[in-house]
């Protein structure tokens, strides 16, 4: 199925996994406490309230952090997709389908969380979204253009776990980039 804002539930295996992420960050970060953002879209926001409820910070929903809008392709299989296309994506700007966002339309949504979290008090943050979501914030967090999403992809994959820092004097960092072992089980 085309991910997209198809909202499904997470699976058994998902449920699991999730919970497998929380118990993995809380026993590394026992002493922290963590902001929590996170679309909207079930999957997400199931993981996010596990997420909370194991490091007791209740998630904030964003439709910003929303995954790309495929317009006609939600709720359809990737066949489908392949078999309808109705445009095929060069640049950031091209969309699918007539009805869907571009990676820049996905762009402009974003940027006004990204900023308004990279100028918030809160030291530690954590954001539960979706792989090309994160692709454009891990671009924005690199202090990129957009037009650098033509060329590369920075993708977050389901259940992976990134950590980005940014020091006193600014230097970004990213120092995982979906990090999948934190699914395994303690």
């Amino acid at each position: 199925m085309i991910g997209s804002w198809t909202d499904w539930e997470l699976t058994e295996m998902g449920i699991v996994q999730a919970e497998n992420i929380a118990r993995n960050i809380r026993k590394e970060f026992p002493d922290i406490r963590f902001a929590i953002y996170s679309s909207p879209l079930k999957r997400t926001r199931q993981t996010a309230e596990i997420l909370g409820r194991e490091i007791h910070s209740m998630p904030k929903l964003r439709d910003e952090l929303k995954e790309r809008s495929l317009g006609k392709a939600i709720g359809r299989s990737v066949q489908w997709l392949r078999e309808n296309i109705e445009n095929e994506e060069k640049t950031i700007y091209d969309k699918c389908f007539s009805d869907a966002e571009s990676r820049f339309d996905a762009w402009n949504r974003l940027f006004p969380f990204f900023n308004e979290i990279m100028s918030s008090d809160n030291e530690n943050i954590i954001i539960v979204s979706h792989g090309d979501t994160l692709s454009i914030f891990n671009v924005m967090w690199l202090g990129l253009d957009p037009e650098m999403l033509n060329d590369i992809d920075l993708s977050g994959v389901s259940g992976g776990v990134s950590f980005l820092y940014r020091k006193s004097s600014g230097k970004k960092i990213i120092k995982r980039l979906s990090d999948t072992s934190y699914m395994l089980p303690l």
